[in-house]
């Protein structure tokens, strides 16, 4: 059962106005505020640690840090979730992944996991007269569960609020490898149809498991399945050998069409959500980039993806856009170094953590699975600053709506605009984390994690999951590593934690 989207007050509904109109420089009833673009660049797998900005030596991202020196870098930015689907859920529809069962990391197969009656962020914002595209991941599902790709797609991201859509179905390891755009299969032949299965492959297709000679890549775990690029996938595939694409391109691809909708929709305010594939599995850098990082395919994509950054930006100063274009910069979870290929990503890391001085990553409880990089940029709006406020992916849903005077919120999505645009640090004073169904839970500088049954380690990524017979408590002022569980010497506040987790994650208890 969905939750009710929440009402807004006549003050708030105000504020949201007088932001706007604060923001636009617009003076009396007579000009209407304008409308700030507005682009989200969304990273796959980036950690806390992966930019230069938020401390790497080994890596250099200089766009990217750009962008955080200045505008707001915030040092308490998160995911919603430590895996990609329940994130991406998460960002566009303001509401927790938890409480909706099928946010949970997707197959290519999956059908669309927003319902279509449901208010999105690009809902939102093409009430208030945005153009809004998404060009890049979707991982969202597509269809209501079978899908023919050799006719178009739907329902998918255009049902959901975007007027455009150049996306990848799932994720770059996985099947089907081909472009969309708008629900079309891009370059299919008619007599060469595409056919997808997570079930079962096609007879007479090669596997990565069956026929590793035709790999150049090689699978480490979960990545046996059909192979393409020279790269084992998950899941079956066959046909569609005109449409699929080049791995290597990929990055030019996606940035080429995110210029592309920007130049096309200058006139006007839009929105673009810029879901890069990088650094995620498998990593495969153009070979302008090879070599680049010195630590091999990984650091060599974060370069890429920094480049994009950059081009990006460039394009937006061209057209002259920069002064009026609000730029969000952030990751849909922590970072992960083995996560399926054999890439000499742990061979090559070096001296560089990608978590940081956090604990954890991908698919982790701990901090590093969803205190991610996270960075507003507005060009003569905001002023360049380091922001302790505890902020969340959720809260873009109704932070945006309140900047553009909508009256529409997510159901767990907080209005903090002001914190956003640096105008003060006051941000949540608490938040649900998850990881793969289990969560856990921060308030004011405090987190405590539930006893969870299960493996403390995932061998396979080598990650540290937060699991414990026990339950612990951690204060990060003193302990951002959490090393030091305090559940024992700091029973009240351990049962006032456990409390108010209860009160938010079973409040019918």
């Amino acid at each position: 059962m969905k939750i009710k989207r929440q009402t807004i007050s006549t003050s708030a509904k105000l504020l949201g106005v007088g932001s706007m109109a604060l923001l636009s420089g617009c003076q009396g009833d007579k000009q209407p505020p304008q409308l700030p673009n507005v682009v989200l660049i969304y990273m796959d797998d980036l950690g806390y640690g992966d930019m230069g900005a938020y401390g790497a030596t080994a890596v250099e991202t200089p766009h990217m840090d750009r962008l955080a020196h200045g505008g707001v870098r915030f040092t308490n930015g998160y995911s919603s979730s430590a895996t990609s689907t329940p994130s991406r859920y998460a960002l566009l529809t303001g509401e927790y992944p938890w409480r909706e069962k099928n946010a949970q990391i997707l197959p290519g197969e999956a059908p669309l996991i927003i319902d279509t009656t449901q208010m999105t962020l690009p809902k939102m914002l093409q009430e208030r007269g945005y153009q809004t595209g998404i060009v890049g991941k979707w991982h969202l599902g597509l269809g209501r569960g079978t899908v023919d790709w050799n006719q178009r797609v739907a329902p998918g991201p255009n049902e959901v609020g975007f007027d455009y859509a150049f996306i990848m179905a799932a994720t770059q390891d996985r099947v089907p490898t081909v472009y969309l755009e708008n629900g079309q299969v891009v370059g299919l032949e008619p007599d060469d149809p595409l056919l997808v299965s997570y079930r079962e492959n096609f007879e007479g297709e090669p596997t990565g498991l069956d026929n590793p000679e035709l790999c150049t890549m090689m699978w480490h775990h979960g990545h046996n399945n059909s192979i393409h690029n020279g790269i084992p996938r998950i899941g079956f595939q066959k046909g569609g050998e005109s449409a699929r694409w080049i791995d290597e391109d990929m990055a030019d691809d996606f940035l080429q069409k995110a210029q592309k909708f920007i130049r096309n929709h200058k006139e006007k305010p839009f929105f673009l959500y810029y879901a890069m594939q990088q650094p995620h599995v498998p990593r495969t850098p153009h070979p302008r980039f090879v070599g680049s990082s010195g630590m091999g395919p990984r650091g060599d994509v974060i370069v890429e993806a920094d480049w994009c950054v950059g081009e990006l930006m460039k394009t937006l100063e061209k057209e002259s856009l920069l002064e009026n274009t609000l730029v969000i910069f952030s990751s849909d979870n922590g970072p992960v170094v083995n996560d399926g290929y054999f890439d000499d990503a742990e061979e090559k890391l070096g001296d560089h953590r990608p978590s940081g001085l956090l604990r954890g990553g991908k698919y982790s409880l701990y901090e590093a699975g969803t205190r991610v990089p996270f960075i507003v940029f507005w060009k003569g709006k905001i002023e360049p600053a380091v922001s302790n406020a505890l902020v969340s992916q959720l809260d873009l849903f109704s932070s945006l709506a309140q900047l553009v005077g909508s009256d529409q919120r997510g159901p767990d999505s907080e209005e903090l605009i002001d914190a956003f645009l640096g105008r003060g640090e006051q941000g949540r004073s608490e938040l649900i984390m998850e990881a793969t169904t289990r969560t856990a839970y921060r308030q004011g500088d405090w987190v405590f994690v539930p006893p969870y049954k299960g493996p403390a380690v995932n061998k396979m990524v080598n990650i540290e999951l937060g699991n414990s017979n026990e339950p612990q408590l951690y204060y990060l002022t003193d302990d951002i590593g959490q090393q030091v569980n305090l559940a024992d010497s700091e029973p009240e506040k351990l049962q006032e934690m456990t409390e108010a987790y209860e009160r938010i994650r079973n409040p019918q208890r």
